[in-house]
């Protein structure tokens, strides 16, 4: 089976909307006698290679909400997704062993509950939905369940990310964040949210400057990534139609629209990071629309 990387809050969309990115995480299930798990690849090397595995524990939570014991296997792991960058690596990583963990139960659970699972797992929605449903999702957490909405990515909408060499842990980047908010800050959150998905479920490309913008989490973790204000103010001058910190970062994601040329827009974002002495990769992707694959041989 095959995860997608994705990209959470695209500005105000706060633990709440994200978009499938085409890095993928992919689980090779063998059953066996025994349990085997196999990190391949130089993206995962210094991963466990036992039971302890975020893979394989993720496996154990489909059997656990399942109520039986998890088969013995050989996992064989592989990720495109690079570790600690804002790309959904963990959550990639965790529905892709939720979704192998369900398959060798023999399918006990159906998508809503694996994304149950999974959302409660990792405390918020944004990157779990589009890592197995693909596309654009809007979701939330409540003690009800999971709730989501998928979007179907509007036509000519691409996206651009700027990935800086170096890593930032989620648990950093939260610990900034302000334990209580203005009123003011709460409404143009919730306005610019839902302004959001409203342009992107219509196809609104000329709104998302506008709806991007964001007062909740951004402005609080723009000191750990140089550069970030200035894409944030300047991008659109630059041929993106709004730009965002990917999830936590520092990886920042642009919108573009495919019909035009992002050479301007790669050349802009390498300058930011040259000014700012860091070095990363500037690549364009189309939204992943098929979210988690699988693959019986």
């Amino acid at each position: 089976m095959r995860a997608p990387a994705s990209s959470a809050n695209l500005g105000p969309g706060f633990d709440s909307l994200g978009l499938s990115v085409p890095l993928y995480t992919t689980l090779r299930v063998t059953p066996q006698a025994t349990t085997q798990v196999v990190p391949l690849g130089a993206e995962l090397e210094g991963t466990p290679a036992d039971e302890s595995n975020y893979v394989y524990r993720a496996m154990q939570l489909a059997a656990k909400r399942a109520g039986r014991p998890l088969p013995p296997a050989r996992i064989d792991i592989e990720t495109e997704v690079p570790l600690a960058r804002g790309l959904g690596s963990s959550a990639a990583a965790l529905v892709a062993g939720i979704v192998a963990g369900n398959e060798l139960l023999g399918r006990p659970l159906d998508d809503e509950t694996v994304l149950d699972v999974a959302a409660r797992e990792e405390g918020h929605p944004d990157n779990v939905a589009p890592a197995l449903f693909g596309g654009i999702v809007v979701a939330t957490l409540d003690k009800l369940g999971t709730h989501y909405v998928r979007l179907d990515p509007p036509a000519h909408l691409g996206v651009t990310v700027l990935i800086p060499d170096f890593e930032l842990s989620t648990s950093k980047a939260r610990a900034v964040l302000p334990k209580e908010y203005s009123r003011a800050d709460a409404v143009h959150a919730l306005s610019h949210a839902a302004l959001l998905a409203a342009a992107l479920s219509q196809g609104r490309l000329d709104l998302l400057r506008h709806a991007m913008q964001d007062y909740i989490h951004q402005i609080w973790r723009a000191p750990l990534v140089p550069g970030l204000s200035d894409i944030l103010e300047e991008a659109w001058k630059h041929g993106a139609l709004g730009a965002a910190l990917s999830g936590a970062g520092p990886t920042v994601l642009c919108f573009h629209d495919t019909r035009e040329p992002t050479a301007p827009l790669h050349t802009y974002l390498h300058s930011v990071m040259k000014r700012n002495g860091l070095e990363g990769r500037v690549l364009d992707f189309p939204i992943d629309a098929a979210g988690t694959l699988i693959e019986r041989a």
